[in-house]
């Protein structure tokens, strides 16, 4: 049994800590201290709150990981929940900027200071945490460098358009990641968790910190923050559907970890509205690899937890897509957590409780869609093991109905259904299709390729897609051998139903005409990985098992860098970028990507634009004004730069201006001349008798503003 050494405090000593944290937390908020309010700031609101609640109903038995995700867990949920309480119940007194900063920093100290004296008068050994002895090992600083060799390569992207940098950091992680299975002196599991800590950070971070704007990478960051700045604008966050508000639009204001819980980060760190999705959004993110290898690690071994994670973070999703999707960042921290809960064994029954309803009010209010994804994993489970007549103590009707009710609850009674009527939506469409059943394309581009079903565009994509058809071939072997039982693993009933109803959920994404459009393929897959991941490993440990009868886990580990390894170097365009072949990704490729692709679907946005749509949004009375742009431009710079969400109009070659319209033209239509209509596009040009009777009223050079003027 491995040796841990427990750091203890007695109760007055932590409430000291503590009290000493929030002195320096408002010393440097309210002398506004650059850099160290952000810092300092940042670090006690996502950890200090949560490690009070832990310590204060003694979970007393989590090692270090687990201590400081639920410590991060906790904490975001306080956030959020108090947050809300603040704001609801200042506006029932009249008080109309219940999140400004004054109220914030009074009363979430105060909660805290609450908590921690509550920790004092209870007396006893408070036991900070539980780790075990570590090696020092030279190697550690390679891995602390990963994430400042990200931020500095993506800040030389942006400065000099050179990816040097980059392509050496995706080398490097691949190269650490072979060094790390081959030789337990290059890295030591205990050290697993923060290697891939580091590597979740370089990966998010060489994505989103390219740009000195917010790329929606073709999803629904503009709504999100258009929303969080109308509550941060406001100081108050809205519970009801406003008449200017679409349902989709509504449905984001329903989750308060784009509405609340920025607004609460910026009004109190004092930072740059878009670097709390920039910057503090992925870090948060970053904790979600970590949970999911504390998750696997029970049932197999750490080292095969450790590739499991990579192969989470690998896939292209991970650092681009969720990227732009900012409640899915937030929800996959509590959809972790609340895995961690129900399938772990540490926990009391009351705590376990406490944390499975925190983290699934948490849940709710994120995301819509991964709430629902939940709710049909435990609500199947629940049925199965009814139907199997194997109760389950982890997983009881008592829990599936405490979820339900209080999904439901939020979905139906805020923001005017908006949240509930989309899930009707998505439902009625996925019903709307079931008559394309034979029609392969009613699945999505993405279901067809990954069956092979589109013509690859090039040699390197064929290559890349082989290494994806072995990474889905080790999950599906891995699922033979789960369920025949070729091969022992040490997974309990509940983990291994989760996982079959996971196998189960991709065939039906595959089968069911429309069902993977209603929220993307490619962002499903990611979600199941959750659960498909270890599977990966299990397969090839079947494989090399079938070539002997002894298993090697260097055999293992030597199938599986052979997959991976090109796996990752192709999914993070590495490979498509050395060879100079056609590729998505921007941090690598932007310089050299179609403008289409750039801007229109990826949503690229360069100064010009920027300064084109915040001088609109000051000069031009937007409220009650027509607006006019291409349907991209309208979405990915008029939602985020001109904080415009109604009122606007897409252009196209009918498209007639009414008296006082004012149109705007971004990058993408002044310098390239594109502009794009659905799937269709016009040059600029052939759409310059729409502009031939307006009036210029602003030309950066790259952004003009035209006007009609009766």
């Amino acid at each position: 049994m491995d040796s841990h050494s427990v750091t203890t405090q007695n109760p007055k000593s932590l409430l000291l800590i503590v009290l000493l944290s929030m002195f320096v937390f408002c010393l440097v908020v309210f002398l506004d201290i650059p850099i160290a309010r952000q810092v300092i700031g940042f670090l006690y609101l996502t950890f200090i709150p949560g490690f009070v609640f832990l310590k204060l109903l003694k979970f007393d038995k989590f090692d270090g990981v687990e201590t400081v995700l639920f410590s991060v867990g906790f904490s975001v949920a306080f956030l959020m929940i108090v947050g809300l309480l603040i704001n609801e119940f200042s506006l029932m007194i009249g008080f109309l900027q219940p999140l400004s900063l004054v109220p914030l920093m009074i009363v979430l100290n105060s909660v805290i200071l609450v908590g921690v004296v509550f920790l004092y008068l209870k007396g006893g050994v408070v036991e900070i945490w539980s780790i075990e002895p570590i090696k020092k090992s030279p190697f550690v600083l390679l891995f602390l460098g990963l994430p400042i060799l990200s931020i500095v390569g993506a800040m030389y992207v942006n400065v000099y358009q050179n990816n040097l940098l980059l392509l050496f950091l995706i080398i490097s992680i691949a190269i650490l990641f072979i060094a790390s299975l081959l030789s337990k002196k290059v890295l030591p599991s205990k050290l697993y968790p923060f290697a891939l800590f580091m590597i979740a950070i370089a990966l998010l971070f060489h994505s989103s910190l390219i740009s000195n704007y917010i790329i929606p990478f073709g999803s629904d960051v503009p709504g999100e923050y258009f929303l969080f700045r109308t509550t941060q604008n406001n100081a108050h966050w809205i519970s009801t559907l406003l008449p200017s508000m679409s349902t989709g639009l509504g449905s984001y204001n329903d989750m308060l970890s784009v509405t609340i819980l920025p607004t609460v980060y910026v009004n109190i760190l004092n930072i740059n509205a878009q670097l709390v999705f920039k910057v503090l959004y992925p870090l948060i993110f970053s904790f979600v690899p970590l949970g999911l290898y504390q998750l696997w690690q029970t049932y197999i071994d750490k080292k095969y937890a450790f590739i499991a994670a990579f192969l989470f973070m690998a896939q292209m999703t991970f650092y681009t897509e969720m990227l732009g999707l900012n409640r899915q960042l937030i929800a996959e921290l509590f959809f972790v957590l609340l895995l961690l809960v129900i399938l772990g064994k540490k926990l009391k029954p009351i705590n376990k409780t406490i944390c499975f309803t925190v983290f699934s009010f948490a849940l709710v209010t994120s995301h819509y869609a991964l709430a629902t994804i939940f709710l049909f994993f435990i609500s199947f489970a629940s049925i199965l093991f009814i139907v199997l007549k194997r109760p389950s103590k982890k997983i009881t009707l008592s829990m599936v109905a405490l979820f339900f009710v209080v999904m439901f609850t939020w979905y139906i009674y805020t923001m005017g259904s908006a949240s509930f009527n989309n899930i009707l939506a998505k439902a009625n469409y996925v019903n709307s299709q079931l008559g394309d059943f034979f029609n392969p394309a009613s699945r999505g581009q993405t279901v067809m390729t990954g069956l092979g079903m589109t013509e690859s565009p090039s040699i390197w994509n064929t290559v890349s897609r082989m290494f994806a058809y072995l990474v889905q071939a080790f999950i599906a072997l891995g699922f033979v051998g789960l369920v025949t039982k070729i091969k022992s693993i040490k997974m309990d009933k509940e983990h291994s139903i989760f996982t079959i109803i996971a196998m189960a959920f991709l065939a039906i994404l595959i089968l069911v005409p429309g069902l993977a459009n209603t929220l993307n393929m490619s962002r499903f897959y990611h979600i199941l990985l959750f659960f498909l991941a270890p599977l990966c490993v299990i397969g090839a440990s079947l494989i090399v098992k079938l070539f002997s009868k002894r298993q090697k886990e260097f055999a293992v580990c030597a199938l599986l860098l052979f997959v991976l390894v090109p796996y990752f170097l192709f999914q993070t365009n590495f490979v498509y970028e050395v060879t100079g072949t056609d590729s998505w990704s921007i941090p690598l490729s932007g310089y050299r990507m179609d403008v289409s692709r750039l801007y229109a679907h990826y949503g690229y946005t360069d100064d010009y634009s920027v300064y084109g749509a915040q001088w609109l949004s000051k000069n031009v009375d937007v409220k009650n004004s027509l607006i006019y742009a291409d349907e991209r431009t309208a979405t990915n710079v008029l939602n985020i730069h001109a904080l415009i969400s109604r009122g606007k109009h897409s252009l196209s070659n009918v498209t007639i201006v009414a008296d006082n319209g004012v149109v705007y033209l971004s990058t993408l239509n002044v310098i390239h001349g594109v502009i794009p209509y659905g799937d269709l596009s016009w040059n600029t040009t052939d759409l310059s008798p729409v502009f031939d009777d307006l009036n210029l009223i602003y030309n950066n050079g790259g952004s003009k503003v035209y006007k009609n003027t009766p």
